[in-house]
């Protein structure tokens, strides 16, 4: 018997919301990588690294991809509707993560001035929304993937 096929039906939507969140992050996170951004992600727990970045960001995709699990099951039989679901939740995640969450908390665990970048919108925070967009579709297309798999 599978592990998936232990949980309960909440337990089951977290993990493979948690599935799909890490693949989205592998592709985001290749284009962060691209951008040179890992870097000043690691600096969010003081570690000016871009491994270290690297994992600190699929944690956060886990965890932001298990909320998204639990908030869009209802969608996750039907593709159009869940991919919808997932551009919306990717640039609900840049705003909240990328514009507000990041610049405040590097203010103060690598750069006081960082928090003048709260909700500033240059060439990199355009790349960031593409970057969150394709998070949330790739989310949304694994999650629904997993689904199917479930069921069937």
């Amino acid at each position: 018997m599978s592990t998936t096929a232990h949980l309960s039906g909440t337990g089951t939507r977290i993990a493979n919301g948690a599935i799909a969140g890490v693949a989205g992050g592998v592709v985001f996170g290749v284009l962060m990588a691209m951008m040179g951004m890992l870097p000043m992600v690691g600096m969010l727990i003081g570690v000016d690294n871009a491994v270290v970045g690297f994992v600190v960001h699929l944690v956060n995709s886990a965890v932001i991809g298990a909320i998204f699990a639990v908030l869009a099951w209802p969608l996750a039989g039907k593709i159009g509707p869940l991919l919808g679901a997932g551009v919306v939740y990717g640039v609900v995640w840049w705003v909240l993560g990328a514009l507000l969450i990041m610049p405040l908390w590097l203010s103060v665990t690598a750069d006081p001035m960082m928090k003048g970048m709260v909700f500033h919108v240059g060439n990199d925070q355009w790349l960031s929304l593409m970057g969150h967009v394709l998070y949330g579709l790739v989310t949304a297309g694994v999650l629904y993937g997993l689904r199917r798999r479930a069921t069937s």
